[in-house]
Formats: structure tokens, sequence, C-alpha cells
């Protein structure tokens, strides 16, 4: 298993804030991105998210914890995905601060 990808995304939302943002975003990603990706399951525990997608015939799996003024993204990626590692990182980067700065 290769080390988790790991992506901070700052905010100045607040906490309570950032989750209710945060909170089912998931829903849009699929919609969004619908024709790649298969499978999308989240779970809520305080501030964390654990989360799985499967998508292009693999499996990801990770955790995000909202801060008062950071998100923090922690990603599990198959061998064949830790190869375009760099990539992933800038699309959780960039849906993440999507996500946050939607009203």
């Amino acid at each position: 298993m290769s080390k988790p990808l790991v992506v901070s995304i700052p905010h100045n939302l607040g906490q309570a804030e950032a989750m209710r943002r945060l909170q089912g975003g998931m829903a849009g990603v699929k919609s969004q991105f619908g024709d790649k990706v298969a499978s999308i399951h989240e779970t809520w525990s305080g501030n964390r998210m654990d989360f799985r997608v499967g998508a292009m015939g693999q499996n990801v799996s990770g955790h995000l914890e909202v801060m008062q003024d950071q998100v923090r993204v922690e990603v599990q990626l198959p061998w064949i995905l830790a190869m375009v590692a760099e990539k992933a990182k800038t699309f959780i980067q960039k849906q993440g601060t999507l996500l946050l700065e939607k009203k």
C-alpha cells in the first residue's frame, strides 16, 4: 500500500459552517462526475467524514477532518492511482475549495 495522499484546504468559515457545506457534498461530486464514479459512501462522526469512492475500476478510501480554519483530507490511493498522485491532489484541492466557497 502506498503512503496516504494528504491535502489541506484552508477556509475562513469556522468549523460548523464548513461542515454544513461539506455534508452531502459527495453527492454533488457523484452527479458532476457520475460517468466516472461508480459509488460513493460517506459516514460522518463528529467533525470527521470517512469515505469510499469507486471510480474507474478502483476503490479509493480516506477521511477528512473539518477544523476551524482548514479541512484536512487523507486519501489511500491504490498503487495504480498513486502514479497520478499529484493530479489527484490538485483535483481534491480544487473540488474541496469549490464546496467550501459554494453558498
